[in-house]
């Protein structure tokens, strides 16, 4: 199966190898490389975030909802932010909705420099532009990544992987065991984001929440404009006039011979590319001619690429599920707090909301990061360990960062102990996280 892999060059041989370099990927190696670990992070893109820096500008889940929020994630989710403060570019705001909790909002191309340069102290060796083509794997156990670059195929080994992709492409390609999403539940809907620039602010801050949404079903039935979702929102930015929005609905998987496809499909993912930017041009069109001080707008950017919440997510050594979501409940060896209420963009018009108790966070456990029947892979970020429902809630990009670091730390054990992951010491990895700043209680 992997004979041609005996004739590519060994590009690099490393302690560990992270893939994606998202909100969970940058911590979970740069936690890696602090540890003193040889760590190589692979990002598909031509710069490092993922999701945080192709598609948003916002951070969730780094408080509790509610009228007394609480910190639930530090570690270095929080450098981040603090180095994003710094350079005069993050802001906290009250969250659109008015449920999800604070939302810290900043300037994505800042946020790249921040990821590269934390990255690059850490020690930790990056490869941008890099694909992911094959994993080889023998005897339980990946040995090496076969990634696409502008030279060629080229194979880099080591002894630990980290899987940040967010669908789960790693494990995918070694075989691993995951559920498709869409196949038990619906999936739920893509983004297209974009930005506007020129918007008269205080004209814009008169119109309240619900008059937005009765303008939307305004717009929608006078038959000018198509808009699938009725309740979607704009918020303002680290930059004077600018607004960021998450309104566009796209379908994300479907029924084709058989089989459920989402968008880890080519030919689906495609479709819903371009077809996120059609629909985008109809909000558009909807707010300049709806919207107080939109008048005058116009369209900066379209997110580089569209924003995609769930596609595979694997079978791990725990599965979070819905009632531990909604009855906050803790474990043991948990690495990640979540006070975020479910959030399922479904297809339709709304988006179901279901809270915690309030005041509440329900415990991400070490074991949903561990795939079943793996001996030295990890996982961190979206295509953690969950059912449809749970996922819903813990994907938030605050809870990948914590995610992120949690794994980075977890492999670098593993690799000091020469152990298996699910065999690391559980209390000296949650003893390490806490020193380092992460909250875990």
């Amino acid at each position: 199966m992997y004979s041609y892999a005996k004739s590519l060059p060994v590009a690099g041989t490393f302690d560990v190898i992270v893939a994606g370099s998202g909100s969970a990927g940058s911590p979970a190696a740069i936690a890696c490389a602090r540890h003193g670990t040889r760590t190589l992070l692979i990002e598909r893109m031509p710069f490092l975030g993922g999701t945080s820096t192709a598609v948003l500008d916002t951070f969730y889940g780094f408080y509790t909802p509610g009228a007394d929020p609480r910190l639930v994630v530090g570690g270095i989710a929080s450098e981040v932010t603090e180095r994003l403060k710094a350079l005069g570019v993050c802001l906290e705001r009250p969250n659109t909705h008015g449920v999800a909790g604070t939302a810290v909002t900043y300037h994505p191309e800042y946020l790249k420099v921040v990821w590269e340069s934390m990255t690059r102290e850490s020690g930790c060796s990056v490869l941008l532009n890099g694909w992911i083509q094959d994993v080889i794997r023998e005897e339980g156990r990946v040995r090496a990544v076969v990634v696409a670059t502008k030279s060629g195929l080229r194979l880099y080994r080591a002894d630990y992987f980290i899987d940040a992709t967010g669908d789960a492409d790693l494990c995918y390609l070694g075989g691993i065991a995951y559920e498709q999403a869409g196949e038990l539940d619906p999936a739920q809907t893509l983004t297209t984001t974009f930005k506007m620039v020129n918007v008269d602010e205080e004209k814009r801050k008169a119109v309240p929440k619900a008059e937005l949404n009765r303008l939307m079903s305004e717009a929608a039935e006078s038959g000018r404009f198509t808009l699938p979702r009725k309740e979607g929102s704009d918020h303002v930015t680290p930059v004077a006039h600018m607004r960021a929005t998450i309104m566009t609905r796209i379908k994300s998987f479907e029924r084709r011979e058989g089989r459920t496809v989402n968008a880890t499909d080519p030919e689906l993912l495609s479709r819903a590319e371009m077809e996120g930017r059609l629909q985008a041009l109809q909000y558009i069109g909807f707010l300049k001619a709806y919207v107080p001080g939109y008048q005058d707008a116009e369209l900066s950017s379209f997110g580089v690429q569209i924003g995609v919440r769930e596609t595979r997510r694997i079978y791990g050594l725990y599965r979070l599920n819905a009632e531990d979501v909604l009855g906050a409940r803790q474990f043991e060896d948990q690495i990640v707090l979540c006070g975020a209420p479910i959030e399922d963009h479904h297809e339709g018009e709304d988006t179901l909301w279901r809270s915690l108790p309030q005041g509440q966070c329900v415990g991400i456990p070490y074991r949903t990061l561990i795939p079943v029947d793996t001996a030295n892979i990890l996982v961190a970020g979206r295509c953690f360990s969950a059912d449809h429902v749970a996922h819903s809630s813990v994907r938030s990009m605050a809870q990948c960062m914590a995610m992120g670091e949690a794994a980075g730390a977890a492999a670098a054990l593993a690799f000091r102990d020469r152990k298996n992951t699910a065999d690391i010491d559980r209390i000296e990895l949650r003893s390490l996280l806490s020193k380092n700043g992460a909250i875990l209680s």
